[in-house]
């Protein structure tokens, strides 16, 4: 038998841990951002790193065209998430919201297919903005071109722009969405810690321009070059293409206060009207010109022939 426990001592209990969870972190632009409590022992606490991730979805009935375009660029985003189609609708923009916080992102690439014709894409950092609405043009997927470039699948790119994207204050905001939502995150588990690719955004007439090229150069023999070498490097084209015309720029996600508008944008419903009014225009003519003849041969009769009934027998 056990010792007897003398009534002098005295268990003094341990105190509860406390076991709430961590306040969460403040969510920025490029994902969240952990700040040390006390700025002297900054020295402590790890780097920024980039958190940023990108849902692409489309609206039901999508072309199969622009359906490939969606799945092309889904395969050279790593850091990007697949969802199912969502219905275009008045009230998308908090349907999509919703989803990317269900997915843990931080931005959104929303192709919208309107009469089997038209294609809008929505290029949005949820969930407080800002948003800007593109209608798509000169779309070629990478099925169609058939280009020999081929670079490595999960690589990071390298992103270029052209000098007007400095001039115009709407430009700036472009080009700083663009970087975030298409420039992969650096050790992103999904990619690869190679730049082997260039993604190429060019101004021209208003419009956005896309291009994706590799970057070729010989590795073996006697024309394998240095580092830093850059006469012998070549770009292949490895698709795919397409233009974007920036139709608005809104303050919040999918939606809120106008901070540029088009001035230049025609909807492509108005090119088509006015197609089908020159079309109308063209018969009109010839409806006029028809009755003008008949006029013509009414005031103006032939004279009869006298050998017309001649062989009639």
């Amino acid at each position: 038998m056990g010792k007897k426990r003398k009534h002098s001592e005295v268990v003094v209990p341990e105190a509860k841990k406390d076991e709430t969870a961590p306040e969460r972190p403040k969510r920025t632009l490029l994902g969240w951002k952990d700040k040390p409590e006390n700025p002297q022992d900054s020295t402590t606490t790890t780097g920024f790193r980039n958190r940023e991730k990108v849902l692409v979805t489309c609206s039901r009935r999508i072309n199969y065209r622009y359906r490939h375009l969606m799945l092309n660029l889904v395969s050279i985003l790593p850091h990007c998430k697949k969802d199912n189609k969502v219905e275009s609708k008045a009230t998308k923009g908090a349907t999509l919201n919703e989803l990317v916080e269900l997915k843990s992102c931080s931005s959104c690439l929303f192709f919208e297919c309107r009469k089997h014709k038209d294609l809008y894409l929505w290029m949005s950092k949820c969930p407080n903005g800002p948003s800007v609405k593109f209608l798509v043009n000169a779309v070629h997927t990478m099925e169609e071109l058939k280009l020999t470039g081929n670079h490595l699948k999960g690589s990071r790119p390298l992103l270029t722009f052209s000098s007007n994207f400095d001039k115009d204050p709407h430009w700036k905001l472009l080009k700083e969405m663009i970087t975030q939502i298409f420039g992969t995150p650096k050790e992103h588990r999904k990619s690869k810690p190679y730049h082997d690719h260039v993604f190429v955004f060019s101004i021209v007439d208003d419009h956005i321009w896309f291009r994706n090229y590799q970057i070729s150069c010989p590795h073996t023999g006697a024309d394998k070059i240095d580092r830093g070498g850059l006469e012998k490097m070549t770009l292949i084209e490895v698709g795919p293409r397409f233009c974007l015309n920036p139709i608005k720029i809104f303050g919040g996600s999918f939606g809120g206060p106008t901070l540029y508008e088009n001035p230049f944008y025609v909807s492509p419903n108005q090119i088509r009207s006015l197609e089908k009014r020159q079309k109308a225009g063209k018969y009109a003519m010839k409806v006029k010109a028809k009755t003008r003849r008949k006029m013509h041969e009414m005031s103006n009769p032939l004279e009869t022939d006298e050998f017309a009934d001649m062989w009639k027998e």
